[in-house]
């Protein structure tokens, strides 16, 4: 796509371009332009803001008429951007077999040299399979850096026009062909090339509600045929938990009018005697390994893209919920693209977290999204992709989320596949190598297993097949902790050590619906030990979910210190006494008592110091510390009550 010529108005921009032996002729409008660095530049003498605008269409005729106000931008040729571009890019982008990474408002960039020396830009998700990501840097660093290189060569060239299009020589889909650059007004902006949607799309009303219908109908009808004795064991559970939930009592009366104690200068509890003990609670042996603590989702999909992208063998996925969003959808994309290059991509799905999960739409969704139909249709067609989808029998589910990559890499803890966790959440994953690996590939076999058309029998088969088990001398050691029908080790290992703790216990978690360990916090802020809590302003349930109103009160007036996170947090982490315990479930009674959820636990001093440095630090920083109760109403009461059930 070259640019013959360039108009421009207040409101509209035309390019007249040449795509092969054709003419053709695009526009769009400014108020379209999305703004690439959101916050204001702290000087702009020394900064460009830069922005980007789709082309909305293209045209084989002649625009009819251009506005009479319409004045016609100088064209620079791809050589002039070239020569502008390597200026800039040399200084930070390596010629190593590496690339860098930049977030241009949700599409991110990867920058790199190929291995004739040519610089290549492409999608992050579209990366070379050979080059790997160096390093991901801000936009606005990025521009703060170019800048003075970009006044320089201005200078060079002769160029005294305030107004004028580079042509980039960038190509194909997301491509961005060409520059608009206005240096009177400090302006900066890549005109778009932005494909049609295909595809199967949610037209039909009341769709989404038909899916989950029939999916509740098939997990409690033809999941009692596949898997009988499980469902009827999970049905056991769970009537025996709800009567025992029912049967509760006020134990704040116990604790009387006695004020808050001062918090005690103790030693931290014993850790070798804690993970000796924790032998005991797990129901599988210690592993070991190395951790990196991804915070929020430009850190996380970043390494999970790079990581994918250079698979050689095998990609298995098991999660939540896989959004039909526009960023989902690219994902999938990629899960596609490398299953048909010959990667064993398998995907295992919770059928109702998945179907509930597309009913609603993330506040940042790009107007024209038009959404797939079936999450699992869009993975299957045209690819070699592997979908299972888990039965739902009496309303629980499979609330892990891991990722592991030929069979040596695993990223496991909060996040879904979708826009919020990429773009709007806060949240976090671990990256996790060693023998730790060989143990969350086997939870993951084992549950891909339990969903095939075999089901109690394949789940069977899987538990008697050999598992690999690397030698347990790499990295520090971790442990996987697991909540499953009948096997509660999250919750037993998380109560225990806050009945241990001695020094301080910091959590950070979106609900708290468990009576038992609310009051053992309570029980440790009155033996003397810093408790505190970070909950979000804001949940998927809306703000403050009313079902934590009553926690966070009781909390506050018993001396637990409560932060509450600007936003919504859908961060699962604690840490005791430099015990770290970080995953899939909440403080709630679905994912401590019924639901299937996947923990990453260690006495390591390495992982609890990341822990504190990147996630707690900060988040306390961060956030507000409540000073006075939240304002009840009554409905509150009635509403604590069913979180206890439905949470």
């Amino acid at each position: 796509m070259i640019a013959l010529a360039g108009y421009r108005n207040e409101s509209n921009f035309f390019v007249k371009y040449r795509y092969g032996e054709s003419i053709l002729y695009a526009g769009g409008t400014w108020r379209d332009r999305v703004e690439l660095i959101e916050s204001p530049a702290p000087s702009p003498a020394q900064y460009v803001n830069p922005s980007l605008v789709p082309m909305q269409y293209h045209q084989e005729t002649p625009w009819e008429s251009l506005p009479k106000d319409a004045i016609r931008l100088p064209v620079l040729g791809v050589e002039k951007w070239h020569l502008l571009r390597d200026r800039l890019l040399r200084a930070v982008v390596p010629d190593d077999g590496t690339g860098l990474v930049v977030d241009f408002v949700h599409t991110e960039y990867f920058l790199f040299y190929d291995r004739e020396g040519e610089f290549q830009s492409t999608r992050l998700l579209d990366k070379p399979a050979d080059y790997r990501v160096h390093a991901s840097l801000q936009l606005d660093e990025f521009m703060g850096r170019g800048r003075p290189i970009l006044d320089e060569f201005l200078a060079e060239q002769g160029i005294t026009q305030t107004e004028l299009i580079f042509n980039t020589g960038d190509v194909g889909l997301y491509s961005l062909p060409f520059l608009y650059l206005n240096t009177d007004q400090r302006l900066l902006v890549f005109f778009r090339n932005v494909p049609m949607q295909s595809g199967v799309v949610t037209n039909l009303p009341g769709l989404k509600g038909m899916q989950a219908f029939g999916h509740v109908l098939q997990s409690h009808l033809v999941n009692l045929i596949q898997r009988p004795v499980s469902s009827l064991y999970r049905l056991f559970f769970v009537v025996a938990d709800t009567a025992t939930s029912t049967m509760s009592f006020d134990w704040t009366t116990a604790l009387g009018d006695k004020p808050v104690p001062e918090l005690a200068d103790l030693p931290p509890m014993d850790l070798q005697l804690w993970e000796r003990d924790l032998d005991k609670i797990s129901s599988r042996p210690p592993g070991s390994g190395s951790v990196d603590i991804l915070v929020d989702g430009g850190a996380f999909f970043t390494r999970f893209i790079d990581t994918v992208t250079t698979a050689e063998e095998s990609v298995h996925m098991q999660t939540y919920i896989f959004d039909n969003d526009d960023y989902a959808v690219k994902i999938a994309e990629l899960l596609k693209r490398r299953s048909n290059e010959g990667v064993d991509v398998k995907v295992l799905l919770d059928g109702l977290g998945t179907i509930t999960g597309t009913m609603t739409d993330a506040e940042s969704l790009p107007e024209r999204h038009e959404p797939p139909a079936s999450v699992r249709y869009l993975l299957e067609s045209g690819s070699q992709v592997n979908v299972r989808q888990k039965a739902n029998p009496w309303f629980t589910g499979d609330h892990v989320k891991s990722t592991i990559i030929d069979h040596q890499i695993a990223f496991v803890g909060g996040m879904n596949i979708g826009r919020e966790y990429r773009y709007d959440w806060h949240d976090l994953m671990l990256e996790l190598q060693g023998p730790v690996v060989d143990t969350i590939s086997k939870e993951f076999h084992t549950a891909w297993a339990h969903a095939g058309p075999l089901g109690d029998l394949g789940y069977l088969f899987s538990l008697a097949k050999p598992h690999k088990r690397r030698p347990l001398d790499q990295g520090y050691p971790l442990r996987v902790l697991l909540t499953s029908i009948g096997n509660q080790e999250i919750y037993n290992a998380q109560l225990e050590a806050i009945r241990r703790a001695q020094s301080y216990i910091y959590i950070q978690n979106a609900y708290f619906t468990d009576d038992t360990l609310l009051r053992e916090l309570v029980l440790a802020r009155r033996r003397g030990v810093d408790v505190r809590v970070i909950v979000p302003m804001e949940t998927d349930h809306g703000p403050i979910n009313r079902s934590n109103v009553l926690a966070v009160n009781l909390m506050l007036e018993y001396g637990i210190r409560v932060f509450i996170y600007p936003g919504f947090s859908h961060v699962k982490a604690s840490v005791y006494d430099g015990w770290v315990c970080v995953g899939s479930a909440n403080f709630d009674r679905l994912s401590l008592h019924l639901n299937r959820e996947l923990n990453i636990s260690s006495s390591a001093p390495e992982v609890a110091e990341q822990l504190l440095e990147r996630l707690f630090e900060p988040d306390f920083r961060s956030s507000l510390e409540l000073t006075e109760p939240i304002p009840k109403r009554w409905v509150d009461h009635l509403v604590e009550l069913i979180a206890d059930y439905i949470y």
